[in-house]
C-alpha cells in the first residue's frame, strides 16, 4: 500500500487512534478520562448534521417521488419489520440467556443501595409523551414528511428543489470534513472507557460479557445475514463497505456518530433517497436490535444472579414490556439502564439495585450494542429498498464487490444524484 493511499486511509487512522486510546487507557489512566471531551465533541459536532441531514434528503425525496402512496407503504413495511426484526432479537437474548445462564454463580457481593438510585428515578419520569415530545428527530422527520408531500403538489416547486439539492451538497461537504476528525473522536472515547473503568472491571462478569458479545455476532451474521442474502448482498462485503463508519461506532460507543455517513453509503450502493431517508432516521428510534439483545439478556441476568426462578408467564410479561419500553431507549439518555430500570422496576421480582453491578462494564457492552444497531437499520434499509424496487443491485454490486481506496462519493449538483467515486481507482 502506497504511503498516501496510508495517510488518505480514514479506516486506518480511526484504527490507529483506537489502539492508542486504549494504550493510553490502560497505561496512564488519569490523564485517559481527561479525554473525555474529544469523544463527546465529535459526537456533538456530528449531531448537529443529523437533522439537517435527514430534512433534505426525505424532503427531497418524497417530492421528486410522485407516489405518495409509495411513501405511505414504506413506512408502513418498515414499522412492520422493525416489529418483527426486534421481537425476534428479544427471543434470542431471552434464549440465549436460558441456555448458558450467565448470571449462574456471579457474587453479589456489597451492593451499594443507591448506585441505580438516578437510573430508577428516570425509569419513573420516562413516558410515551416525553419519548415524542423530546425526540428532535422524529419531530423533524415527520416535518420533513409533510413538507416532501406539500411540495409534491407545488407547481412552483422547482426554484426550491434546486435550492434545497445545494444546500445537501454543502452539507454532505461539511459533513466530510467533520469526519477527517474521526479519529481524534475515536481517541478520546476508547481512551475513556478503558481508563475510567479499566479491563480488570470484566473478570467479573467475563461470562456476561462473552455471551452478549457472542449473542450480537449470531444475530448479525445469521439473523441479518440471511436478510441480505435474500437482497443477493453479502454480509462480508456489506461490513466491509462500512468499515469507516463500524470503527468510529466502535470508538465512540454512539450509534448516532455513524448515521450521517450510514445514509451516505447507502444512497452510494443503490438504495432509493425516499427509503433511506425514512427508513434510517425511523430506525434509530424503532429498530433497536442491539439495544433489544442487551436488555433481554441483562434481565435474565440479574434474575439469576439474585436466585430469582422466572415463571413462563413472567417471561413473557417481560418480553411484552421491552417490546414496548425498547422503543423508547432513543429518547433517553444513559438509555440502557433507564429501561433496564424501568422494566424491573414493572416486573417487581428482580430488586432494582442489581442495576449496581452492570455499572462497571456497561460501557465495553455499549460497543457491542451500538455496533448491532447500527448493522441493523443498514440491513433493513437495503431489505426494505430491494422488496420495493428501490435498490441498483448493479450500483450495489459495484460498491461492494470493490475493496476500494477511500470511498469518496459526489453529487450531481443539480439533481442530488451520486455519480459515483471521484478519480481513484479499487485497490487489486
Amino acid at each position: 500500500m502506497k504511503l498516501k493511499t496510508l495517510t488518505r486511509n480514514l479506516t486506518l487512522w480511526v484504527l490507529l487512534a483506537i489502539v492508542a486510546g486504549a494504550l493510553l487507557g490502560h497505561f496512564q489512566p488519569a490523564t485517559a478520562v481527561k479525554m473525555e471531551f474529544l469523544g463527546k465533541r465529535f459526537i456533538d459536532v456530528v449531531k448537529m448534521f443529523i437533522n439537517p441531514i435527514i430534512f433534505l434528503t426525505i424532503t427531497l425525496g418524497i417530492s421528486t417521488m410522485g407516489d405518495l402512496k409509495k411513501v405511505g407503504r414504506i413506512g408502513g413495511k418498515a414499522l412492520l419489520y422493525f416489529e418483527i426484526v426486534t421481537t425476534l432479537a428479544l427471543a434470542i437474548g431471552v434464549g440465549v440467556a436460558a441456555l448458558v445462564r450467565p448470571g449462574a454463580g456471579v457474587a453479589v457481593g456489597k451492593l451499594s443501595a443507591t448506585a441505580a438510585d438516578e437510573y430508577t428515578k428516570r425509569a419513573g419520569q420516562f413516558s410515551w409523551w416525553h419519548f415524542l415530545a423530546d425526540n428532535l428527530t422524529l419531530q423533524v422527520l415527520l416535518l420533513s414528511i409533510l413538507l416532501g408531500i406539500g411540495l409534491s403538489k407545488y407547481a412552483g416547486r422547482k426554484p426550491i428543489i434546486h435550492f434545497l439539492k445545494e444546500a445537501s451538497t454543502y452539507v454532505f461537504r461539511g459533513l466530510h470534513l467533520v469526519m477527517l476528525f474521526a479519529p481524534i473522536g475515536a481517541f478520546g472515547g476508547m481512551a475513556l472507557t478503558i481508563g475510567k473503568y479499566g479491563i480488570a472491571t470484566l473478570l467479573p462478569l467475563g461470562k456476561l460479557m462473552i455471551t452478549v458479545y457472542l449473542t450480537m455476532a449470531v444475530f448479525i451474521f445469521l439473523v441479518l445475514g440471511a436478510i441480505l442474502r435474500y437482497c443477493r448482498v453479502s454480509m462480508w462485503a456489506f461490513l466491509k463497505y462500512l468499515k469507516a463508519e463500524l470503527l468510529i461506532v466502535l470508538g465512540t460507543s454512539s450509534s448516532e456518530a455513524g448515521l450521517p455517513g450510514l445514509m451516505e453509503k447507502l444512497e452510494g450502493m443503490g438504495c432509493a433517497q425516499p427509503v433511506v431517508g425514512l427508513v434510517v432516521p425511523t430506525g434509530y428510534s424503532f429498530n433497536l436490535d442491539g439495544t433489544t439483545i442487551y436488555l433481554s439478556l441483562a434481565t435474565l441476568f440479574l434474575a439469576q444472579v439474585f436466585h430469582v426462578d422466572l415463571s413462563g408467564t413472567q417471561v413473557l410479561t417481560m418480553m411484552g414490556i421491552l417490546m414496548v419500553t425498547s422503543k423508547g431507549a432513543a429518547g433517553v439518555a444513559g438509555s440502557g439502564f433507564v429501561v433496564l430500570a424501568s422494566t424491573l422496576t414493572a416486573l417487581k421480582v428482580i430488586p432494582v439495585e442489581g442495576l449496581a453491578l452492570l455499572l462497571g462494564v456497561d460501557r465495553f457492552m455499549s460497543e457491542a450494542r451500538s455496533i448491532t444497531n447500527f448493522i441493523g437499520n443498514g440491513v433493513a434499509t437495503v431489505f426494505l429498498a430491494h422488496t420495493e424496487g428501490a435498490l441498483d443491485h448493479e450500483m450495489a454490486a459495484e460498491a461492494l464487490g470493490k475493496r476500494l481506496r477511500p470511498l469518496r462519493l459526489r453529487r450531481n449538483i443539480t439533481s442530488g444524484e451520486y455519480l459515483g467515486e471521484v478519480a481513484e481507482e479499487a485497490a487489486p
